[in-house]
């Protein structure tokens, strides 16, 4: 059993499996961390407007927050859940958060909503599982 588990999520509807097992593995009294990364625009080019960007964040912001809620309702209201978004790059926020709140497990879906991206660029698990030193549970969908 483990005393706390993270589970990033991008809001892919793979997340009932992430759910069902996250519960199986938690200790009685642990703890679930859900978390959601938001994209963030930088205005560094004068072409950027500051506003735009601004809002666009925000929306990034809202949708991952969207995403953690989503989840977070999957779970019996007896287990002890804490939500995060974070801004950031998603698979070196995931790394850093598991780091920084001493997770046991980070425990994330195969595959998200990279779709034909993952083949080029790699997959958001499997830079997590190259980077961190946390015992990652990768979940089939």
């Amino acid at each position: 059993m483990f005393d706390k588990i993270l589970i990033p999520t991008d809001g892919s509807e793979f997340s009932e499996n992430e759910v069902k097992r996250a519960t199986k593995l938690l200790a009685e009294d642990g703890e679930i961390i859900i978390l959601s990364v938001a994209s963030k625009i930088e205005a560094n080019t004068p072409f950027h407007n500051k506003k735009n960007v601004h809002r666009m964040n925000k929306e990034f912001k809202n949708e991952a927050q969207m995403n953690v809620d989503r989840m977070a309702r999957k779970f019996d209201k007896s287990v002890n859940v804490r939500r995060l978004v974070i801004a950031g790059i998603p698979s070196e926020t995931i790394v850093n958060v598991a780091d920084n709140e001493d997770v046991d497990l980070i425990m994330i879906a195969a595959s998200g909503k990279s779709g034909l991206k993952k083949f080029f660029i790699g997959s958001v698990a499997e830079r997590v599982l190259k980077t961190t030193e946390k015992d990652v549970l990768l979940i089939r969908n």
